[in-house]
């Protein structure tokens, strides 16, 4: 497969249409569809369901939505090989990519970026949020330079750092709800509560172990990959939030107070990388600028 023909299948995709998608790529249609049926041959799938007549509309088949996404992969991986290699050497400058669950503690990295760009502006930071097994899998696929996980390290694929800072679990609930009169929450507080688990907490994990109880002995009535959403459900009173603090503005207007869990329940951090990783001089200074960020004093 050509990265032209990707191109060409992924304006299809987009436009929904191989009439529309020839326009946008400024190519005759009999020319596009050429291609396509081409590429179609040497997969010996079809891609493409092409409308009846009179409708130009295309629909993907189930191997055309997998195609689709690892073409979206394969270019977006080759553009980041494309500006890592172009750049000059005199000049410090290009992309870093990091992957991350949701914490406060992502204002660590953000100082250490902040006193990177003093020196080297031209560097820029793209920041993709998700849950531990979505950092992993675009860290394998080299989507990404570097992983913030809250779960254990598997030091047979990575290297790691471990952050100075540590995350407190806790449950986030409206002020006006009942257990927002306690300062600390137990596990039989939340026993009979609806409650609002992480999805990866939901399938097993330290909160149900904390909690002594197994989930379907609970009243989970919904789960959630990023809290922002989850606390619009608490706001709207659907349950407690299981969560870490301080990723939710609780202060000032707010409806949505967070209490921490006791016993205390704590998460270590840890900025993880492919072991072998062959950097680009961007994410090899910004490493530099972590290591000696969170280097513990005389170490």
């Amino acid at each position: 497969m050509e990265l032209r023909v990707l191109n060409y299948f992924l304006a299809i995709a987009r436009e929904q249409s191989i009439v529309g998608a020839a326009e946008s790529l400024h190519l005759s249609q009999p020319t596009l569809s050429t291609q396509i049926k081409n590429m179609e041959e040497e997969l010996g799938k079809q891609l493409l369901i092409r409308g009846t007549k009179g409708s130009r509309k295309v629909t993907l088949t189930e191997e055309g939505m997998i195609l689709r996404k690892r073409a979206e992969e394969i270019l977006d991986l080759v553009k980041k090989t494309e500006k890592e290699i172009t750049l000059s050497d005199d000049i410090l400058m290009g992309d870093i990519y990091i992957g991350t669950g949701e914490t406060d503690a992502i204002r660590l990295i953000a100082k250490a970026a902040k006193n990177l760009q003093k020196s080297h502006p031209g560097i820029h930071y793209h920041i993709s949020s998700g849950n531990a097994e979505f950092v992993t899998e675009r860290l394998d696929k080299g989507l990404i330079d570097f992983g913030l996980i809250f779960s254990t390290v598997d030091y047979t694929k990575f290297n790691s750092l471990k952050m100075p800072a540590k995350d407190i679990w806790g449950v986030l609930m409206r002020k006006d709800s009942e257990l927002a009169i306690k300062e600390v929450i137990t596990p039989e507080d939340l026993w009979e509560k609806p409650l609002i688990f992480s999805q990866q907490e939901d399938k097993g994990g330290r909160i149900l172990q904390w909690m002594n109880k197994k989930a379907t002995d609970l009243n989970i009535v919904a789960t959630y990959n990023l809290i922002f959403n989850a606390s619009i459900m608490v706001d709207e009173g659907l349950g407690y939030a299981i969560t870490f603090n301080g990723i939710i503005n609780t202060t000032g207007v707010s409806n949505l107070c967070f209490r921490p869990l006791s016993p205390c329940l704590d998460n270590e951090m840890n900025i993880i990388w492919k072991k072998y990783q062959v950097f680009s001089k961007p994410a090899e200074k910004f490493l530099s600028v972590l290591q000696d960020a969170f280097r513990l004093p005389g170490s």
